[in-house]
């Protein structure tokens, strides 16, 4: 696994969802478009699962590596949530949604899936071929 094309990818993909989280802020697309708080969640578990991967260095796929990514992007996602929570009792003032933490936590899996799939299709592809 070449870790600094991994690194640029992380950087490029984290920045892009700043760029995009800015801009659906200023447009109220949080609240104009149901589903973009799911696409948001996505993005990010997807993020979670290339920097776990990218933390423990691993050269190939495997039962263990996919144990890890998916129990990093859930705590990761977890970790969000609780701050989500606090955020929605505190400044806004919403009430908790369960079913809004639960689907959330599940685009992050979804995502950090995603990651695995990204890792085993483009990444170690390009160790065996060499290039």
């Amino acid at each position: 696994m070449n870790k600094k094309k991994l690194l640029i990818r992380l950087v490029f993909l984290i920045l892009f969802i700043f760029a995009l989280n800015y801009i659906a802020t200023g447009f109220y697309w949080y609240f104009s478009i149901w589903y973009f708080d799911m696409l948001m969640h996505f993005l990010g578990g997807f993020w979670a699962g290339l920097a776990v991967i990218y933390v423990l260095s691993s050269q190939e796929l495997d039962f263990k590596l996919i144990i890890k990514v998916f129990l990093g992007v859930l705590l990761i996602g977890f970790l969000w949530e609780v701050f989500e929570v606090s955020v929605d009792k505190t400044i806004s003032q919403n009430p908790f949604n369960f079913l809004d933490t639960v689907s959330d936590i599940f685009f992050d899996l979804a995502g950090g899936g995603l990651s695995l799939i990204y890792f085993s299709k483009r990444i170690m592809t390009k160790i065996k071929n060499g290039i």
